[in-house]
């Protein structure tokens, strides 16, 4: 059985209760799912921030020396993620660091603009 109720002065049937428990949940998904645009920002992994330092360290490597061969790149990256262990503004990469910067500066064509995605 289906309740009436009164809109503008006109009969309309409310919708079954399971439709509105089902419409319910999913008022309440959407606003679970809209609340990180709202309050606390997303925040980068552990592993996102060794992508960036690998990412930064490859950029370096291709800009001093574009011909570089892959081992090279291997090498000045593990000096980076070496060098970014003793860094605090590392350390701090996954407290510090939103997900939007992350994106930016893994988009970022050279190691400037990397850096400008995450001043």
């Amino acid at each position: 059985m289906h309740a009436v109720v009164t809109v503008h002065g006109m009969a309309a049937a409310s919708p079954p209760r399971p439709r509105r428990r089902a419409l319910g949940r999913l008022a309440v998904i959407a606003l679970l799912l809209a609340l990180p645009s709202f309050g606390c920002k997303e925040r980068v992994s552990r592993a996102q921030c060794d992508e960036l330092v690998s990412r930064f360290a490859e950029l370096v490597v291709r800009e001093k020396l574009p011909k570089a061969p892959p081992e090279a790149v291997r090498v000045e990256q593990a000096r980076e993620r070496e060098e970014a262990a003793r860094d605090d503004n590392f350390k701090n990469c996954t407290t510090e660091l939103r997900a939007e910067e992350y994106r930016c500066a893994m988009a970022a064509p050279t190691s400037e603009a990397l850096i400008k995605c995450l001043e």
